[in-house]
């Protein structure tokens, strides 16, 4: 068992906010912790939740004291985030094999196949269209989750 695993935004998401798969991501996050699994994400992972999180107090759906709050949590997981310059080519590649509109998750995708491991995410659009030939891509909301 590879003892890495690649996180993207959603799933961080999931675990920082509640809603829909959030009880399933946390309950994977706290799993991963007590196994001393090492989490990593590109880089771009803490801009895509920090831009989330602006979003929803922005709307309201949050208060800025929550807010705050979920911030914090964020800052303290221990997510190591890469910016290998290997990744920028492979999810290029990788965005143009399966069609994706949009590198950002294909950075994620890249990162998982050069560290070897597997990838969780809560984008089900996303693993739909990956899943037929990236079995290590894995979706929150699969019933095989654990």
């Amino acid at each position: 068992m590879n003892s890495i695993i690649c996180i993207d935004a959603s799933f961080v998401l999931r675990t920082l906010l509640p809603g829909s798969y959030s009880d399933q991501a946390l309950n994977l996050f706290e799993k991963w912790e007590q196994e001393k699994r090492t989490l990593i994400a590109p880089a771009l992972l803490a801009f895509e939740v920090i831009s989330s999180l602006r979003r929803i107090l922005y709307l309201k759906e949050l208060t800025t004291h929550e807010s705050e709050e979920v911030f914090e949590r964020f800052l303290r997981m221990d997510i190591r985030l890469s910016s290998r310059r290997s990744i920028f080519p492979l999810a290029w590649s990788l965005a143009k094999e399966f069609n994706r509109p949009r590198a950002y998750d294909s950075a994620y995708l890249a990162l998982a196949s050069l560290a070897d491991c597997d990838f969780w995410t809560a984008d089900e659009r996303l693993y739909n269209a990956v899943k037929d030939r990236l079995p290590w891509v894995k979706w929150i909301g699969s019933s095989s989750l654990v």
